[in-house]
């Protein structure tokens, strides 16, 4: 398939800008706190697909408007429809919604969350699901599957989350839904930093990415993701072959002649 460039994607159910190689997401129900509906999950989950192919997009910025970050499933728009659904319509849906965070997970772009206000749900899968995560003070993350009487396993938790802070807390967050303060966040090494402005965090460290070698970035990418399931040997073996792969292509050739004249590499992507 050709490279497609997104910069023109217009977007129905959230808002799209691409600026620089850096694509920012945002999520536009204010008046809701940015709830997802069946027609936002899907178009999320067919953009972030498409962004494999895309040679215009080389980080991803994900916020809410109105000082909020997601507040999870809209509660009458999908919530409730779940309620009347039988088993096959159910099942659909829950594998739509874990096709959202494979999606996001399989792109080759480093996927950074600004998060502020309500992280809830929904919400919560996707900041966890992305590589990157900065806070406003005020964020609370809850993934409060429990509280609404299903499983904590949803979209990926009982996976990703251990591993980013850990088993046993992991475990208390999914099996209570209380809220995940934006400074305990930090500590437990959820958030990447919180600060007044997550926003600008978060597209300074995607302008710095995009600044770098972002063929290579991708391959970083792709390896965090797939080692989860190989041995340490396979991972060793795994990374040398793509490393061989970096090391065919302009930017390392760009960099070593930087440093030999003493300069700084301007990295081009190939």
């Amino acid at each position: 398939m050709h490279n497609t460039p997104l910069a023109a994607y217009q977007a129905q159910h959230f808002l799209w800008a691409v600026e620089d190689g850096v694509a920012t997401i945002t999520l536009n129900r204010p008046e809701r706190k940015n709830p997802l509906t069946f027609d936002s999950y899907a178009e999320l989950r067919d953009l972030f697909r498409a962004l494999v192919y895309a040679d215009d997009v080389h980080a991803v910025v994900v916020r809410g408007a109105g000082g909020n970050f997601c507040s999870g499933g809209d509660v009458h728009e999908i919530i409730g429809p779940l309620t009347e659904m039988n088993m096959k319509q159910l099942l659909a849906f829950t594998r739509m919604t874990g096709d959202l965070v494979k999606a996001m997970r399989a792109c080759p772009q480093p996927v950074i969350s600004a998060v502020e206000g309500v992280c809830a749900g929904a919400g919560a899968i996707i900041a966890m699901s992305s590589d990157l995560r900065y806070a406003a003070a005020n964020a609370k993350v809850a993934f409060l599957f429990n509280r609404v009487g299903l499983a904590g396993c949803d979209m990926g938790a009982c996976a990703i989350l251990p591993r980013l802070i850990g088993q046993g807390r992991a475990s208390e967050l999914l099996y209570s839904g209380r809220s995940l303060k934006a400074e305990e966040g930090e500590r437990w090494g959820f958030f990447n930093s919180v600060s007044d402005d997550p926003y600008a965090a978060a597209m300074g460290m995607a302008r710095a990415i995009v600044k770098g070698p972002t063929f290579a970035n991708g391959i970083t990418k792709t390896q965090l993701q797939q080692e989860w399931n190989m041995s340490v040997d396979q991972a060793i073996e795994t990374e040398a072959q793509a490393q061989a792969l970096c090391m065919q292509t302009e930017d390392f050739r760009r960099a070593y002649n930087a440093f030999v004249a003493k300069q700084t590499p301007v990295f081009e992507g190939n």
